[in-house]
């Protein structure tokens, strides 16, 4: 049997700590599904559609990884994908807490889904999506952030023309 897991998350945008997590899990799994999750209570900085398009344009070379859209309980994308493994990033204690409530009530929702944490590495711990859209919206450079797909993107359309 394969050991297939999905890496949910709004990846909005995909920063260089999304791809740390995601190289240094890659050894574990046979296939890495990256599923971006539709949050109609989050605003979005970046489309579905061009998270997805980036998304895919990093990992072309990398049959291991497979990425999609979307919506409702990620148990139930689990299913649909044949994971059993769901992926999350720890940065620091105060995410653990977090996300061990959500691995609770996942595992409470299906008992044959185990949620395994990577920790990132210390120079990542400040580069979070959130962060990374603050730094864009203010016009900061955020490329020192970000994989070189999303760094093209935004300089052929810069955050005013979002």
């Amino acid at each position: 049997m394969q050991r297939i897991c999905l890496f949910p998350g709004t990846f909005d945008p995909i920063t260089i700590g999304h791809m740390d997590i995601i190289h240094r899990s890659l050894p574990l799994f046979d296939k890495l599904v990256i599923g971006i999750g539709r949050n109609a209570g989050k605003a979005s900085m970046f489309s579905e559609e061009q998270r997805l398009k980036w998304i895919r344009e990093i990992f072309k070379g990398e049959p291991r990884v497979e990425a999609l859209i979307y919506e409702g309980l990620t148990v139930e994308c689990c299913k649909k994908v044949n994971a059993k493994f769901i992926l999350r990033g720890i940065r620091y204690v105060n995410d653990f807490e977090y996300e061990k409530a959500i691995a609770d009530m996942n595992r409470s929702l299906d008992h044959n889904i185990e949620t395994v944490f990577l920790t990132c590495l210390p120079q990542y711990t400040s580069v979070a999506s959130t962060l990374v859209r603050d730094v864009i919206r203010n016009g900061g450079d955020a490329s020192p952030f970000l994989p070189e797909p999303v760094v093209r993107h935004l300089k052929k359309y810069p955050v005013h023309n979002l």
